[in-house]
């Protein structure tokens, strides 16, 4: 019977680990007890670790399946921290099946659920939650800013951060209990934890910035600009040439546009979605259209950012749109000399013709340099989460009643603290339950 590994897994876990076939190569990932004890009849012998090497690989019968490079990695130099064997078949569709329906026939070998590989990795002490999480944002990530971002998490930027603050609070309990354990020994000065109330303080205040910057969570989310306007603005017109394609519905009737349609755009390197919104003006009578322009102030409301599009030649329909961030004087292509005059009269930011694309670079490039300033101060963020923010609040607390009542008995204070350091051990998983572990790994992709 094959020995456990570390974690406790007995099982042996395989998947196909790079795209879709079919493809030139297709790498099929093994991992667990199974790697080194139950592919004999595969491979003949397992290779040096970490060196690839030419192999055929043989079904449990003894058939040939395909001829492939071979890697091995022993469990203290493996992702997942097992036995890990990566097969790298030529990429067809009979080949991958082959190999794979093999595997599953083998005692003890299963198919891997989404993100098994990375979980086992955790649980092997290989990468900690907040890792884990910023590896979930790599694969998702959509923009250059994004990558970034998630990088800096998955090589352990945050867990840095919050095990730096954790080490921090228990030295400062240390020297709290110090003055409870040993205040009638010679060799300990008197009052030793009084030193540590101005940095826990300075601790504290860093808290409260890290909570209150929400930075980090809009560019990994992505912001959400919405465009108002009274109907036949141009703003399905305008929000297809922002796109490049034909995503919303564009004619001359007025309130064509019912329903709330989404594009989701890389602006400034910044993910935003475009929502494009049924046309603003007094109520019609049409039920359908009059819960359109509800959902558009809606969703207006809880925008990041809001722009107005109103036809410049018709100036004087802005009726909904007066509050806008951004104001888009659209149809400039029907200008005649005495509108341009009123341009600046009228508050417009900028014009354009999306017919034309006069005035569209600028429009763009207008947005992107408003998404990178919202989204701007990730350098030092951690909290990419609304979990990081809990945490950090809960710490907050914490250690605010630790510095706030000084006239509490010391041992009270001293489990203030403890409480806030336990808080800031749960963001890289020390106390993680596995409600909250299915939550970040159901999004993982299968072999990952």
């Amino acid at each position: 019977m094959a020995a456990k590994v570390q974690n406790g897994h007995d099982e042996t876990i395989f998947a196909l680990s790079s795209g879709g076939v079919p493809a030139g190569i297709a790498v099929v990932r093994v991992s667990g007890p199974g790697v080194r004890f139950g592919l004999d009849t595969m491979l003949g012998n397992l290779p040096e670790s970490r060196r690839m090497t030419l192999r055929p690989v043989r079904s449990a019968a003894g058939d040939v399946l395909d001829r492939c490079l071979v890697v091995f990695f022993d469990g203290a130099h493996s992702y997942s921290g097992e036995d890990t064997l990566e097969l790298h078949l030529h990429g067809g569709p009979a080949v991958v099946t082959a190999v794979l329906d093999d595997l599953a026939q083998r005692s003890g070998f299963r198919a891997a659920e989404a993100g098994e590989f990375t979980r086992r990795a955790m649980e092997n002490g290989r990468l900690d939650l907040t890792e884990v999480e910023g590896l979930a944002d790599l694969i998702q990530a959509e923009t250059e800013a994004q990558r970034r971002l998630a990088l800096r998490q998955a090589e352990g930027f945050a867990s840095g951060t919050f095990l730096r603050w954790r080490d921090e609070l228990i030295r400062a309990r240390a020297y709290v209990e110090a003055d409870i354990d040993f205040a009638d020994e010679d060799d300990v000065a008197a009052d030793v934890s009084d030193r540590i109330w101005d940095s826990l303080a300075r601790l504290r205040q860093d808290f409260v910035n890290h909570i209150s910057s929400q930075a980090a969570e809009r560019l990994r989310n992505g912001l959400e600009f919405v465009i108002l306007g009274p109907p036949n603005a141009g703003k399905s017109t305008l929000i297809n040439v922002l796109a490049r394609r034909e995503a919303a519905i564009v004619t001359d009737v007025p309130g064509t546009t019912r329903d709330l349609v989404e594009v989701r755009m890389d602006l400034g390197g910044v993910p935003v979605t475009l929502i494009d919104t049924a046309g603003l003006r007094e109520a019609s009578g049409d039920v359908i259209e009059e819960e359109g322009m509800r959902r558009a102030r809606a969703r207006a409301s809880a925008a990041d950012l809001t722009i107005a599009v109103v036809p410049m030649v018709d100036v004087d329909e802005e009726s909904g749109v007066a509050e806008a961030d951004v104001t888009v004087g659209s149809k400039a292509d029907l200008l005649d000399s005495e509108a341009q005059r009123h341009l600046d009269s009228k508050g417009f930011d900028l014009m354009v013709s999306a017919l034309t694309g006069d005035g569209m670079d600028r429009l763009e490039s207008m947005l992107a340099n408003k998404a990178r300033a919202m989204a701007h101060d990730t350098g030092t963020a951690i909290v990419t989460r609304e979990r990081h923010r809990a945490i950090l609040r809960e710490a907050e607390v914490a250690l605010g009643e630790a510095l706030d009542r000084p006239e509490d008995a010391i041992e009270i204070r001293a489990e203030a603290l403890r409480r806030a350091a336990d808080a800031l051990g749960r963001a890289t998983g020390a106390a993680a339950v596995d409600d909250l572990l299915d939550v970040i790994f159901r999004d993982f992709c299968i072999g990952k």
